[in-house]
């Protein structure tokens, strides 16, 4: 580095070696930024995929059942000794089918029937669902009264997880819910093909129950179901119709920047308050039924409207001028710019912010808290206005439950609705890159 004579003082001067001292230092400072970012990434990506790792650990075992197939003898003198069922069909509803299952398990594991305890802890092997099953059958077909029919029966919870390998069955029998002789019977019943794990089909088709080998999200599928085409069918309109006008046609003035202001705050207001304002409007005040899709769908609206119009407005900017003053230039009325040049090109943005709103709602819970579809329902709704529940309220309930086998119901539950979420999300991306133009 060569010394600079100042021509005034005509004094040595060193400002280039300043000046790359500067330059190191904004280098160095510029290299502690992007190591903070890649570290804040990095933190991110290790606490989401220690999340996941542990909801898929805990869940997957819910996508199988442990069931237990025997050969049910459908007895006359058990289900209708009397020979009324041709006159009072209510004598098949009534009938003990516990004692059909009971005899049969008796008979498949060759246990002595005067044995009170062992028919007892051999029948616990069964979930208590299973009698239900089997009136259904007879109900659905009153002419295998009589017969011998091989049935799949669900295996009681605890056989279930200790089946899966949830339970430790080397630890003293006394700390443990399968004891010794169940662990034995559900060997032998295994080693003969009786005892296997199946595709847990009633984990989408069964509604809520207390018994977690027969729980299922069958209506809470529905009532999600419900609650996003309500969504879609009025934000998305209204929605738009709101942006439209805001940003095409309303004059800017004092009113409209209040308008503006108050679209932004509501999407930062806690969803707690849109189920509060659900509550008192469309329950108390409308009188519309309390656990009903169509008001968790209102709700939901209310919440999702302003992410739509936000979104739309913003996808509405985004079109150059020049399209609307070329559409303007050619003759066309400002209602003609709009819908035939503006809005469909604005259309990838619009269905993006749609879809992500509707992610949004689908994964709400407190605001469905509060309008009673919390409420344990047990088949699924014919209409909206009939009691539902939704998944992640199902999720919440499930999550309070005391029973273990719920734990691995809980996170079945939230891998399929973080499943949806992925589907809504990736779709969401797949239309901005199928059908954006860049300027």
């Amino acid at each position: 580095m060569t010394n600079i004579v100042s021509p005034i003082a005509g004094t040595m001067s060193k400002e280039p070696e300043r000046r790359d001292i500067g330059i190191k230092r904004r280098y160095a400072a510029e290299r502690r930024f992007r190591a903070y970012g890649i570290a804040a990434i990095s933190f991110g990506l290790i606490f989401l995929a220690f999340l996941l790792s542990t909801v898929i650990r805990n869940g997957y075992t819910a996508f199988q059942q442990t069931a237990i197939a025997l050969p049910v003898e459908f007895t006359e003198k058990t289900i209708d000794p009397d020979n009324k069922r041709a006159t009072d069909p209510s004598v098949l509803i009534a009938a003990n089918y516990g004692a059909l299952l009971r005899d049969a398990l008796v008979k498949q594991l060759n246990i002595n029937a005067s044995s009170r305890p062992d028919v007892r802890e051999a029948s616990a092997m069964l979930s208590k669902s299973a009698p239900i099953q089997l009136r259904d059958m007879v109900v659905a077909d009153p002419s295998i009264i009589g017969k011998t029919v091989n049935v799949t029966v669900l295996a009681d919870a605890n056989v279930d997880s200790a089946n899966k390998g949830q339970i430790d069955l080397t630890v003293d029998e006394k700390n443990r819910k399968v004891n010794d002789k169940q662990v034995g019977w559900m060997n032998e019943l295994k080693a003969n093909g009786a005892l296997f794990k199946e595709f847990n089909t009633g984990l989408f088709v069964n509604g809520n129950s207390s018994r977690p080998e027969a729980a299922g999200l069958g209506v809470a599928l529905v009532g999600s179901l419900y609650l996003m085409l309500i969504v879609l069918v009025l934000s998305l309109p209204i929605g738009v119709a709101a942006s439209i006008y805001l940003e095409e046609f309303a004059m800017k003035n004092k009113v409209t920047d209040l308008i503006e202001v108050n679209i932004n705050n509501l999407a930062a207001v806690p969803s707690i308050v849109y189920g509060l304002l659900g509550l008192s409007v469309f329950i108390n005040f409308a009188g519309l039924p309390r656990s009903a899709s169509l008001v968790g769908g209102l709700v939901l609206t209310l919440m999702t409207l302003p992410t739509i119009i936000i979104a739309t407005r913003a996808a509405l900017r985004a079109v150059p001028p020049s399209i609307r003053a070329a559409a303007l230039g050619l003759g066309a009325s400002k209602m003609q710019m709009v819908f035939h040049h503006v809005l469909p090109l604005a259309m990838p943005g619009i269905l993006t912010g749609t879809i992500i709103g509707l992610a949004h709602a689908l994964g709400e819970t407190a605001p469905l808290l509060l309008i009673g579809m919390v409420a344990f329902v047990a088949s699924a709704p014919a209409t909206p206005l009939d009691p539902s529940t939704a998944l992640p309220v199902q999720v919440y309930m499930w999550a309070n439950e005391a029973e273990r086998a719920f734990v691995e119901r809980t996170s079945g539950a939230i891998i399929v609705l973080l499943l949806f979420l992925i589907v809504m999300n990736i779709g969401a991306i797949l239309l901005r890159r199928r059908f954006e133009r860049r300027w």
